[in-house]
């Protein structure tokens, strides 16, 4: 088999212009083609004249010995599993139901390791009315959020199920075929910007669970890890729960997520190795879905959905401004997972039919110079901007907004324009100058007009900024070695986005699968 690449249709091509086009790449008459695939399918709207779809295909010759020059074997995307389990072992356990946490258990369980998994929160559907009590009525559960509970934070996002991340062995077509397996789409695994969104994101988080415990793993809900029991040169014994409860394992996957901060204060009194790490923190900004459509594809375009975008400024106090998890006809959300805070966040359904677009337009951070001498100042520094927030919405869970207008002015805002904030609760107009650094307002103040050169209307006036975004990633970094173990912890894996070392749902899931096949190796003696 061979993958032909940079394959270029209109986007209103016929079914069998797809065919035609392959045979004329290869110069072959129609009966050398034995069958072909596509295997992605991406589009160009840079002449939004003609905009085309681009395929990358699979196809089978007749006779393979005549290759073309830009074409190139097939590679072997099949998962391959590392270990399998003896006949004698101690169960893993996996601390974390997230989508690290989730692949990790489900690699152990198909290959005979029948792990634990320890979620503080509570399973997907208990979890989501928990949530909406948040939206809803302005009531927060600290152990069942948008941040806590089975599937994690990427259970109420847009979905997305792509990354930039090296994936030499093709981790993340393992992934994407679990995910089809457990009811997504199939058309995830040949788009180049895939999403699923949240309504599917619950009964795909299900199945999957169901495939672990037929597997013979054991799922453990509101069952929050307090403390490590370590061995005493400082190997992992087993972890201890709320309720006093001791698990005895030597292999602990710490799948946390990146707002466990009472674990990864427990974590550094254990001594455990930590870091503090870089960072982003900034705003939300809504506009109205169709004026992003026309400024990407020139109209709405039914074929190629809402149009999203990803902008980078670079201020001249040295910060770098961006858009992060752009949500295509979404909502922002409330994000919260501690009492008395507000974090915002985006999220989309499937569909992606919202009247708004929304994304965080963040400014970067880094711990030399924004919060330097301990690892975890990165915490309290989100904590403070987040309290900030809550006082200037009012103090009732409500998010503080303003104009892009009167942000870029200086003025606070008293009322809204035609762009109404998606968020739940509500908003309350205000100045939001008050909810981040000041060197952070700057930067942003300067990006937004610069965004508006590039997306026509991007800084338009009554353009909505809602605070606070501060959990675009970990704020620290749980350090490992090549083995994927904590550098001074034996048994100890830290994985996925709470760890620091991902950053979405595809990444946390990859390398999930990595920590869960060291942790294989390990048990296996390999």
């Amino acid at each position: 088999m061979l993958r032909l690449t940079d394959i270029k249709l209109p986007l209103d091509h016929s079914p069998s212009a797809l065919k035609a086009a392959i045979l004329k790449k290869l110069k072959l008459p129609a009966e050398a083609l034995l069958d072909f695939h596509v295997f992605k399918r991406a589009h160009d709207a840079r002449n939004k004249q003609a905009i085309t779809y681009i395929y990358t295909v699979d196809v089978t010759l007749k006779d393979e010995t005549r290759v073309p020059r830009d074409a190139r074997p097939t590679p072997d995307m099949a998962y391959k599993f590392a270990a399998h389990a003896p006949a004698s072992f101690q169960r893993p356990l996996v601390i974390g139901a997230g989508p690290c946490g989730l692949f990790a258990a489900l690699i152990l369980a198909q290959s005979g390791f029948r792990p634990i998994i320890l979620e503080r929160g509570k399973e997907v559907r208990q979890r989501t009315k928990d949530t909406w009590g948040l939206w809803r009525r302005s009531v927060l559960n600290p152990e069942s959020n948008v941040q806590f509970g089975e599937g994690g934070a990427g259970t109420f996002s847009d979905g997305k199920l792509y990354s930039q991340i090296k994936d030499p062995r093709y981790l993340g077509r393992k992934v994407l075929h679990e995910f089809v397996k457990a009811g997504a789409p199939e058309e995830i695994l040949t788009e180049a910007h895939p999403h699923i969104g949240t309504f599917r994101l619950v009964t795909m988080v299900e199945s999957m669970r169901e495939s672990i415990e037929a597997l013979g793993g054991e799922y453990r809900f509101n069952a929050k890890v307090t403390d490590l029991i370590l061995t005493s040169d400082h190997g992992v014994r087993g972890v201890r729960l709320e309720s006093g409860e001791e698990i005895e394992s030597g292999h602990v996957v710490l799948a946390l997520g990146h707002s466990a901060r009472d674990t990864f204060q427990m974590l550094h009194e254990r001594g455990i190795a930590i870091e503090a790490k870089p960072f982003s923190i900034g705003f939300r900004i809504e506009h109205p879905q169709g004026l992003i459509d026309k400024a990407r594809f020139g109209r709405s375009i039914p074929q190629l959905g809402a149009a999203d975008y990803k902008l980078v400024h670079h201020a001249k106090n040295g910060r770098d401004v961006y858009s992060f998890c752009m949500c295509p006809g979404g909502t922002v959300v409330a994000a919260a997972s501690e009492p008395g805070r507000v974090v915002t966040n985006g999220m989309s359904q499937y569909s992606r039919n919202e009247r708004n677009a929304n994304a965080g337009i963040v400014v970067g951070i880094t711990p030399d110079a924004d919060y330097p001498g301990h690892p975890l100042a990165g915490i309290a520094l989100q904590r403070r901007w987040e309290e900030a927030a809550f006082a200037a919405g009012g103090g009732t869970y409500a998010a503080p907004a303003q104009l892009v207008g009167d942000f870029i002015a200086g003025n606070p805002s008293a009322a809204l324009g035609e762009v109404v904030p998606s968020y739940r609760p509500g908003v309350t107009p205000t100045d939001l100058s008050s909810c981040l650094p000041d060197f952070a307002i700057e930067a942003i103040r300067e990006a937004l007009p610069a965004f508006g050169r590039q997306i026509k209307g991007f800084d338009r006036a009554d353009a909505v900024l809602t605070g606070v975004e501060t959990r675009t990633s970990s704020p620290i970094r749980i350090r490992r070695g090549e083995d994927f173990q904590s550098l001074n912890t034996k048994g100890l894996y830290p994985a996925g986005e709470g760890a620091g070392f991902a950053g979405g749902i595809l990444s946390a899931a990859v390398d999930g699968i990595k920590v869960a096949e060291a942790v294989a190796k390990s048990i296996a003696g390999i």
